[in-house]
C-alpha cells in the first residue's frame, strides 16, 4: 500500500501548496485593499483641505467684501448728515442776507458792491438796480459820488462811470449793474455772492461746526 501513502502524501502538499497560496493572495489582496483605502483616504483628505482652503478664501473675500461696503455705506452715510447740516447752515445763512441793510456798516458793504461790479462790466454808463431797503443807502447823491470816484472807461482821460438809479430788484438784497442797452449785466447780489463763495467755505464751515481748528 505505499503507492496509496505516497499518494496521499503529495495530495496534502499540493492542498498545503494551495493554501499558501491563497493565503498569499488573500494576504496581498487585503495588502493592496489597504492601500488604496489609504490613498483614497489621503485623497480625500487633501481634498477636503483643499475644499476648506477654498472655503476660507471665499469667506476671507466675502467677509473684506462686507467690510469695504460697510465702510463705504459708513462714510456715504456721514457725507449725506455733513451735506445736510451744511445746507441746513447756509440756508440760514441765505435767510439772514434780507436783514443786511439793518446792519450798521450796510452803506459801506453797499458802496463797495457798486464799485466792484462797475469795474466789472467796464461800461461808461451804467444802470444801477437794488431792492428797495439798499435804496435807503444808495441815494442819488451817493451814485454820483461813487461815479465819480470810479477809474475812467475806454481809455478816456475823464474819469467816473454816469451810474443812475434802473429798475428796483423784485427778488434779493444787494445791487445789479446793467448797460442801458441791456446787453451786459453784473449781479452783485448778497445772494449770488454767497452761492459762488459756498464751494469754498464748505470745507471751513465743516471744521468750525465740529469744534475743529480751520
Amino acid at each position: 500500500m505505499p503507492e496509496h501513502s505516497d499518494i496521499q502524501a503529495l495530495e496534502r502538499a499540493i492542498l498545503g501548496d494551495a493554501k499558501e497560496e491563497s493565503e498569499q493572495i488573500l494576504a496581498d489582496a487585503q495588502a493592496k485593499a489597504e492601500d488604496v483605502r489609504r490613498q483614497a483616504e489621503e485623497q480625500a483628505k487633501a481634498k477636503r483641505e483643499v475644499i476648506l482652503q477654498r472655503a476660507q478664501q471665499e469667506a476671507e473675500t466675502l467677509r473684506s467684501h462686507a467690510v469695504a461696503t460697510a465702510q463705504l455705506e459708513a462714510q456715504t452715510l456721514k457725507l449725506k448728515r455733513r451735506e445736510r447740516l451744511l445746507e441746513r447752515v447756509f440756508a440760514s445763512a441765505r435767510q439772514q442776507l434780507a436783514s443786511a441793510p439793518g446792519w450798521p456798516d450796510y452803506e459801506q458793504i453797499a458802496r463797495h458792491l457798486v464799485r466792484e461790479a462797475a469795474k466789472r462790466l467796464g461800461a461808461e454808463e451804467v444802470l444801477v438796480r437794488v431792492d428797495e431797503r439798499t435804496r435807503g443807502v444808495l441815494s442819488d447823491e451817493v451814485l454820483a459820488e461813487l461815479g465819480k470816484s470810479l477809474p475812467p472807461v475806454g481809455g478816456t482821460e475823464e474819469g467816473g462811470v454816469r451810474l443812475h438809479i434802473g429798475e428796483p430788484l423784485v427778488r434779493g438784497t444787494g445791487i445789479v449793474l446793467e448797460t442801458p442797452d441791456g446787453h451786459r449785466r453784473y449781479d452783485n447780489t448778497l445772494g449770488t455772492r454767497l452761492a459762488s463763495m459756498q464751494d469754498g467755505l464748505r470745507a471751513p464751515v465743516y471744521h468750525i461746526l465740529m469744534g475743529e481748528t480751520v
